[in-house]
């Protein structure tokens, strides 16, 4: 075992970035090679001991974690995602949340032998989900948007009920066969929800004002923003006990909903935060399983798992759907995700050490049982949702579509030549007249801003994975750079130099840690492609060969092309910017703009694509 604190600690945070990087090389959730290295790194090898890592402040680490986790996805979460499925959400957080808890709990009593009240226990502390995996698993499945808002609004909002009802169940258990028991519970969940709803509600309320007024510089955002999330979490639980995962869930929703509020740049700390956070926590955890407790358990255990995955699940779906808009095959995939996480963990860990130390010696069992039906329904799901959601038919298309700003000729053009390559493609423009003309040429259009409220409620990006800014005004091409690269991705946004622009001073230019790729070259300007246009120019398909290079091409048209795009012959579609060069090979096919000239070439095998 490893002696030095500082680096095992440092061993930790390296090995769960490093799974994070491994999960998303091979497109699957994250969690399953967490478990694996905390697995492999505590009762297997014997490098790692949770308990003397962190001492006392384990269980503290684990809480605020758990609470900074949730605030992140609670701030996610806003209102119009849900427009006529706010129902089934109330209705599977209540109602199928209710059906899980009572299904788990006879299951549990009747396979394990448990008592009525550890079972009981138990069942509460699986009704959570939570998204430290259902979203890493979204990410990889890409489910229809309806499935997608339901499993997130799911999984964030049911962590606080779950761990309020453990609470609730811990507090009964402990207070026995007393006569007061029931009411005691009962006076427990008023003042846990009463403290959550208003503490929650004036934190974010108060904040909000702050942010919106300007009264707090930009450079505190992100750091004031987890301060007051740690602070008001921990005052929440100080007035009552366990209510601060309530507390900043409210809290969250509540931001995420308030007008005029900016939270973009808290969003992207948080979320990084919260990678952080969760590799650590899931390899921490792992770590303290016990193989004999597992062992102990027996088969009975994998009937308790089946039971979850099979029975309780599909029945909370089916009742809590029921009469929405929801197609079958959307409440199949529902019916099937549902894997539990960090806050399962936590809890069992937390509530098994309280039981056995007044007395309740099965309580050991919590720990182990529940890191069985997280294994469980994380392996199990993450590794076949996916197939089964493309088998369904409600598994979005791959984002390899473009997003275009601008329906000018130019952007029009490359529309068209990237629609016939088989590209989605989506051209947003505030000018009627240009929206109306790209309408009947066959392309899909969105009329208004590309920055605006509007454009986040109705602007479809159903597979688009990359953005193109050609519009002649740089400002809009700079500004939508900027707002969609947080959708998606620094490298998957590009814009056209307008003429005004490429006059600019290098050193006068966007900042270069804000920069993004310039398109098809430092000497092509969006008037220039206006004038190639006005001159014949049209956008055109070359396929290369052994005997007819990309250098041979270059040579043959020299000043008469300008290449745009290589597509591979895997599909695989790069572009040209300024920064980056494709040298594509044989089979390639170069997407280029072509004075109108003929080839002299006689073996080019060119196609006119689309004039403008």
């Amino acid at each position: 075992m490893i002696t030095d604190k500082a680096l095992l600690l440092s061993l930790v945070v390296f090995a769960g970035i490093f799974c994070q990087w491994l999960a998303w090389r091979v497109k699957l959730p994250a969690i399953l090679f967490l478990l694996c290295t905390g697995i492999l790194a505590g009762p297997v090898f014997g490098w790692l001991d949770s308990d003397a890592l962190f001492g006392d402040l384990l269980f503290p680490f684990i809480s605020l974690s758990v609470a900074i986790i949730l605030f992140e996805g609670s701030l996610t979460l806003q209102f119009h995602q849900i427009a006529g499925l706010r129902r089934v959400i109330r209705n599977m957080v209540s109602v199928g949340a209710l059906l899980t808890w009572l299904i788990t709990t006879v299951t549990t009593h009747y396979a394990l032998a448990f008592s009525w009240e550890l079972s009981f226990l138990f069942g509460a502390i699986t009704v959570v989900t939570g998204p430290t995996v259902i979203v890493p698993l979204l990410r990889t499945v890409r489910p229809s948007a309806a499935v997608a808002n339901i499993l997130r609004w799911e999984g964030i909002v049911i962590d606080p009920i779950g761990a309020i009802l453990a609470v609730l169940v811990y507090e009964f258990i402990l207070l026995g066969s007393a006569g007061n028991a029931m009411s005691h519970t009962f006076l427990a969940f008023a003042k846990m929800l009463a403290t959550g709803l208003a503490l929650g509600s004036v934190s974010a309320y108060l904040y909000a004002t702050l942010l919106r007024r300007h009264w707090l510089p930009e450079f505190l955002h992100n750091v004031s923003t987890l301060a007051l999330v740690i602070m008001v979490f921990s005052l929440s639980n100080i007035l009552h006990h366990e209510s601060g995962l309530l507390t900043v869930t409210i809290m969250g929703i509540w931001l995420a909903n308030s007008r005029d509020v900016p939270i973009n740049e808290i969003i992207n700390f948080k979320e990084s935060l919260s990678v952080l956070l969760i590799s650590v926590l899931f390899i921490v955890l792992a770590a303290r399983l016990d193989f004999e407790m597992i062992v102990k358990l027996g088969w009975p255990a994998l009937f308790v798992f089946l039971s979850i995955q099979f029975l309780s699940r599909p029945l909370s779906v089916i009742i809590s759907s029921f009469g929405s808009s929801l197609s079958w095959p959307e409440r199949h995939l529902l019916a099937w995700i549902a894997p539990r996480g960090i806050v399962a963990a936590a809890i069992s860990a937390l509530f098994a050490i309280k039981l056995e130390e007044s007395g309740h010696a099965e309580a050991s069992l919590l720990v182990p049982l529940t890191f069985m039906v997280i294994i469980g329904t994380v392996g199990l799901q993450s590794t076949t949702a996916g197939f089964i959601a493309r088998w369904l038919g409600v598994a979005e298309p791959d984002p390899k579509g473009f997003l275009i700003i601008g329906a000018n000729r130019v952007a029009r053009a490359i529309a068209h030549a990237l629609k016939t390559a088989e590209f989605r493609v989506v051209l947003v423009d505030t000018s009627w007249e240009k929206i109306r003309m790209a309408r009947m040429e066959g392309l899909n259009t969105y009329y208004g801003q590309p920055v605006s409220e509007h454009a986040d409620r109705h602007l479809d990006l159903v597979g688009i994975g990359r953005m193109l800014g050609l519009s002649p005004h740089d400002s809009l091409n700079s500004l939508s750079c900027m707002y969609y690269r947080m959708e998606l991705g620094y490298n998957a946004v590009y814009a056209l130099q307008t003429e005004q622009e490429k006059d600019i001073a290098e050193d006068r230019k966007t900042a270069s840690a804000q920069k993004w790729a310039t398109l098809f070259g430092s000497e092509v300007t969006f008037s220039s492609l206006v004038a190639g246009l006005h001159k014949d120019w049209s956008i055109r398909s070359t396929l290369l060969t052994e005997s007819y290079t990309y250098e041979k091409y270059l040579r043959n048209y020299q000043e008469r092309a300008i290449p745009l795009f290589a597509l591979s012959p895997n599909g695989t579609l790069e572009i040209f910017t300024v920064e980056k060069q494709p040298l594509p090979g044989a089979g390639w096919t170069l997407l280029s703009f072509i004075a109108p000239e003929e080839a002299t070439e006689p073996s080019s095998k060119t196609e006119r694509i689309k004039d403008a």
